[in-house]
């Protein structure tokens, strides 16, 4: 596989879900339609780039994996207590805890919004790991030949940089950015796999919290 398609095959989950982000409006049916279409991507990506991990691989995985997870879901949800971290490190108005959500079952229905458990947890967490730690660190080390570089290696540069641009994604970008760091340092300890269950972990657990609390705010 040459550079130009694995390159394409890697960054095409995350270029679709953010192109539609933009072009379909802030519906749980247009989230629906975004995870499919991502997830589509995906599956393109792990046939393109044979992306299918052993059983072993997975089982090395989870332990550090689950443990990140779980402690950038408390990194991103405890600050929340605080007046001072609502004021300054949100970035946009949001929804306020308790308000109507698009999301919410009494609005959309189940499905839908189980949908967008599964698209925040398993469509959306590896097609950002794939793009800001497997393309994105890598390509800021090397430039265009970004292939030839490898992930498990440090570099001060490249890691700052993602990990800023990860941040900027999201509107609490101080959490986003203890979130960036926190997968940014797993995938080059551990592996991008370890990255990729950290990721899940979070948005899954955090998905549960938001359904069962209704903290909507935090979708």
């Amino acid at each position: 596989m040459n550079m130009l398609s694995q390159t394409a095959a890697t960054i095409a989950p995350y270029l679709s879900w953010m192109a539609l982000m933009v072009l379909l409006p802030a519906t749980a049916t247009c989230y629906a339609v975004r995870s499919a279409a991502t997830a589509v991507f995906l599956a393109i990506f792990a046939v393109a780039c044979r992306a299918r991990p052993s059983r072993e691989a997975v089982m090395r995985a989870l332990p550090s994996g689950v443990a990140v997870g779980l402690a950038v879901f408390a990194l991103w949800v405890a600050p929340e207590r605080f007046d001072i971290y609502r004021r300054f490190f949100i970035v946009g108005s949001g929804e306020t805890a308790g308000a109507a959500s698009p999301y919410d079952p009494a609005v959309c229905g189940w499905a839908l919004t189980i949908a967008r458990l599964a698209g925040s947890a398993f469509v959306i967490a590896p097609a950002e790991e794939l793009f800001f730690r497997n393309f994105l660190y890598r390509w800021l080390q090397k430039g265009g030949d970004w292939t030839s570089s490898c992930l498990r290696r440090f570099d001060l540069s490249a890691f700052l940089w993602t990990t800023a641009l990860f941040a900027l994604e999201h509107d609490r970008y101080l959490a986003g950015a203890m979130a960036g760091a926190a997968y940014g340092a797993l995938a080059i300890r551990k592996g991008l796999g370890a990255a990729i269950v950290a990721h899940v972990t979070t948005n899954l657990v955090l998905a549960v919290y938001v359904i069962a609390r209704s903290e909507w705010a935090f979708w």
